[in-house]
């Protein structure tokens, strides 16, 4: 009886490693990569969305034949717009894709060792999936307004 709560105490000291303290496991070079990755794609969008209403900025500019100077801060907050809202949503998913794969993986094996913990240990996830819904609101928030 005490070897399988030691066993569990060990167990339990991996998950918060594994959980809190990825660069000490080794997977901390992999992880820069995928982040460093996907703030790359994440700029590409932001750009392409900026580049979207710079063209859009430019067609209602010729129809309205406004100043250059009102068309010029028209483009480049229309564009800034879509890159705060692109970086807000996609630092969001990022965040909350690695929050959800390091909880779920953890949950997973704490459930197969006792089933009694799958009630504690799935709120955590929903918790980190919230993250993404976050990031989507703030982001729809500044394209409306």
């Amino acid at each position: 009886m005490n070897s399988s709560r030691s066993s569990l105490n060990i167990k339990k000291n991996n998950f918060l490693k594994i959980l809190i303290f990825p660069y000490e496991t080794g997977e901390g070079e992999k992880m820069k990569k995928v982040i460093v990755a996907l703030l790359i794609f994440v700029l590409v969008c932001g750009f392409a969305f900026a580049q979207e209403s710079r063209e859009i900025a430019e067609n209602e500019n010729a129809a309205a034949q406004e100043s250059v100077a009102q068309a010029s801060k028209k483009e480049s907050a229309g564009g800034i717009k879509y890159i705060a809202a692109a970086i807000a949503v996609g630092v969001g998913c990022i965040a909350g894709g690695m929050a959800v794969g390091k909880i779920g993986a953890a949950a997973m094996g704490a459930m197969s060792e006792n089933a009694e913990l799958s009630g504690k240990a799935l709120p955590f996830v929903g918790l980190a999936e919230g993250i993404c819904l976050w990031g989507f609101l703030v982001g729809l928030l500044i394209i409306i307004l």
